[in-house]
C-alpha cells in the first residue's frame, strides 16, 4: 500500500528495535550461561560476535528507514537461520537435542518481526516458520507437543498481531491524508464560493431576472443564465469531492451528480459505483454528449433524466429527455451527410470500452440512451 510522506509503520520498527536489544541481552546471558558446556566455545564466541554486530547493523538501517526494504529483511532472515544452523558446528547433537539453538529462539523472533512490518501478516507467519523449521532440524526431530513447545504458536502468532498491526497503521495513514486532502478541497471551494458569490453568481442571476423582464429574443438568454447560475451554484454548495485524485479508481456517482441542473434530474445509487477512472471518465463523457444533444435538438422546454444502474459485472446509463425525438431515418440522413456526432461521440464512445450504446426514439416521444458498460473490479 503505497503512503506520501513519512513512514506511518517507523513507530513499530522503532519499538522492533527496543524488542532486538533486549533480545540480544537475553541471548547475552544465555551464552555466558551454556557456552562451556558447548563443543568450540571459543568458534561461538566469535559467531556471537557476528549475531551482535549483525543486530546493531540492523537497528541502524531500520531506524535510518533505508533498511525498510525486501533485500534487506531477506538478508535478516537467512543471517538468523544460518546463526541458528551454526549450532550443529559448535554443540554437541546431544546438547542441540536437548536444548534451543545457542543464537536463541527469543533473539531469532527479530526476523519474524521485520518480515511482518515489511510485508504483512502472511509473509511474516511464513518468516515465523521459517524459525521454527530451522529450530527443529537442528533438534533432529518434530516436536508435536505444543503443551512442551509452543515455538511455533508463538512465532505465528508474532507474524499474525505485528503485520496485521502494521497493514493498520498503514490504511490509518492512507484515511487521514484522504480526509485532509477532503478538508482542503472543501475549504478552497468555500473560499471560492465567496468570491464567485459576490461577482459572477449575482451577474448570472441578473440577467435571468431583467431578462425574464425584458422578453422577447432575451427569453432563451435567460432561461441559459439561470441554468448557469442553478448549475454553479449546485457545485459550490456540494460537499461531492473527487478524494482521490491520484488514484486509478473513481466513484461513478461523483462525475455524474455534476451533470444535474434546472433541467437535468440525476438519480443515483447509495452506494459508491466504483470504476477504473479512464473507464468513468469516458462514460461521464458519452453521458454528456447525450446531454448536449437534448439541450441543442430536443426543445427549449425538455427535460432530461439521468439513472446510473450498478449491475455487478456491469454499470448501465439511462438519459431520457420529454423532447420532440427524433424521426425515424433521420440518423441515417445526418450521417449520409457527413455529420457522425452521435455515432462517435455516444456510440464509438461506448464500443471502444467493450460497451453498447442503445437509443430508443419516437417523434414526439422523446428519447432515451441506454449505456452499458463491463465494470471489472
Amino acid at each position: 500500500m503505497a503512503t506520501d510522506g513519512p513512514d506511518p509503520i517507523a513507530p513499530l520498527w522503532r519499538a522492533a528495535q527496543v524488542f532486538r536489544l533486549l533480545s540480544c541481552g537475553y541471548a547475552l546471558g544465555f551464552q555466558i550461561a551454556i557456552n562451556s558446556d558447548l563443543r568450540h566455545p571459543l568458534v561461538a564466541w566469535l559467531l556471537f560476535g557476528v549475531l551482535i554486530g549483525w543486530s546493531a547493523a540492523c537497528a541502524v538501517v531500520y531506524l535510518r528507514g533505508f533498511g525498510r526494504r525486501t533485500a534487506w529483511v531477506i538478508a535478516e532472515i537467512l543471517v538468523v537461520v544460518l546463526l541458528m544452523a551454526s549450532t550443529e558446528i559448535v554443540a554437541s547433537s546431544q546438547w542441540a537435542h536437548d536444548n534451543q539453538t545457542w543464537p536463541t529462539t527469543l533473539w531469532a523472533t527479530n526476523a519474524t518481526i521485520s518480515a511482518a512490518l515489511q510485508f504483512g501478516p502472511a509473509w511474516g507467519m511464513l518468516a515465523g516458520v521459517a524459525v521454527t523449521a530451522t529450530n527443529e532440524a537442528v533438534k533432529g526431530y518434530l516436536n508435536v507437543n505444543l503443551g512442551r513447545s509452543a515455538t511455533i504458536v508463538v512465532e505465528l502468532a508474532v507474524g499474525l498481531a505485528v503485520g496485521m498491526a502494521a497493514r493498520t497503521a498503514l490504511r490509518a495513514h492512507d484515511e487521514l491524508q484522504r480526509a485532509a486532502q477532503l478538508s482542503a478541497a472543501l475549504d478552497e471551494r468555500e473560499r471560492l464560493s465567496r468570491q464567485v458569490h459576490d461577482g459572477v453568481m449575482q451577474v448570472l442571476a441578473l440577467v435571468a431576472r431583467r431578462g425574464s423582464e425584458i422578453g422577447g429574443a432575451t427569453s432563451e438568454l435567460a432561461k441559459l443564465a439561470g441554468e448557469q447560475e442553478r448549475t454553479l451554484r449546485s457545485w459550490l454548495t456540494s460537499t461531492d469531492i473527487d478524494q482521490d485524485g491520484d488514484s486509478q479508481e473513481i466513484d461513478l456517482r461523483t462525475l455524474l451528480r455534476r451533470r444535474e441542473s434546472g433541467r437535468v434530474s440525476v438519480s443515483l445509487p447509495g452506494t459508491p459505483v466504483t470504476m477504473h477512472r479512464a473507464l468513468a471518465t469516458e462514460l461521464d463523457s458519452a453521458v454528456g454528449n447525450a446531454l448536449d444533444n437534448v439541450r441543442l435538438h430536443a426543445g427549449p422546454d425538455a427535460r432530461a433524466y439521468v439513472l446510473l444502474e450498478d449491475l455487478g459485472d456491469s454499470v448501465t446509463v439511462s438519459i431520457r429527455d420529454d423532447g420532440i425525438g427524433i424521426a425515424a431515418g433521420r440518423l441515417e440522413e445526418a450521417a449520409s451527410q457527413g455529420r457522425l456526432g452521435i455515432s462517435k461521440s455516444i456510440v464509438g464512445r461506448l464500443m471502444s470500452m467493450g460497451g453498447t450504446a442503445q437509443l430508443h426514439t419516437e417523434l414526439g416521444e422523446g428519447t432515451e440512451w441506454e449505456l452499458s458498460v463491463p465494470n471489472r473490479r
